[in-house]
């Protein structure tokens, strides 16, 4: 679907003439509208959340097996950095499961919030700057994190309208991928799954990230559909 036929389809008519000023303006068609379906669902996303992409839809398909072979419980699962929600959201309409997200962005908290209650899901909702806020101990724990380093060169779209607060990292953007698998062991039940989405060209400085914090796990990178590295899975189980 074009860019123009996802307003005429989503927007009013009335409406419509502004939305498309917008987008001569390279206002994502997102925001224009105000929602975008992810995994089936949709799910309401403004200037305070990224735009969910194809990847992160990938991502939680590929949790759902893991946990699906790991697991034959309900699980506890935390999601770092939960932005709009649609990772937490999903996995809590497809998984037997207890959900918890969390964000250091309390606007985006609440764009979470009301998409939960769209979707008619209860989920906690902790606003954490990564464990902060974080009392308790999980099966899994997934997160979608800033990974964009500083320097890096971004569609002009992306860099000029969405959050760079979840964007970007420090670290040639492996911050906070260390942050948490440093301290994640202090919020992990014995039996565990990480689960990240991570850049392409990133995959062989978090195995070994992944390797320092957890030398006993199976630490598997794999791949979205255009064959670029773009998952790390680190399993406990």
């Amino acid at each position: 679907m074009t860019d123009i036929e996802y307003l005429k389809k989503y927007l009013p008519e009335e409406k419509l003439e502004e939305g498309l000023e917008k987008l001569k303006q390279r206002i994502p068609v997102q925001y224009i509208v105000g929602n975008v379906n992810f995994y089936g669902y949709e799910f309401k996303v403004n200037e305070n959340v990224l735009i969910p992409r194809f990847e992160t839809e990938l991502l939680v398909s590929k949790t759902i097996d893991y946990i699906n072979k790991y697991f034959n419980k309900k699980v506890k699962i935390l999601d770092i950095g939960t932005g709009s929600g649609v990772i937490a959201i999903t996995l809590s309409k497809k998984i037997d499961s207890l959900v918890t997200a969390s964000d250091i962005s309390k606007e985006a908290l609440e764009v979470a919030k009301e998409n939960a209650k769209n979707n008619n899901v209860n989920i906690n909702f902790i606003h954490s700057n990564l464990f902060n806020n974080i009392g308790e101990k999980y099966d899994v724990i997934i997160s979608n994190p800033p990974y964009i380093a500083y320097d890096e060169v971004i569609d002009a779209k992306v860099k000029n309208n969405e959050p760079h607060l979840a964007l970007y990292a420090e670290n040639n953007g492996l911050y906070f991928y260390e942050e948490i698998l440093r301290d994640a062991h202090n919020y992990l039940n014995e039996k565990n799954i990480l689960a990240f989405e991570i850049g392409e060209t990133q995959g062989e400085s978090l195995m070994k990230i992944a390797g320092k914090y957890f030398p006993k796990a199976l630490i598997k990178i794999e791949k979205d559909f255009p064959g670029k590295n773009r998952f790390l899975f680190v399993i406990n189980a």
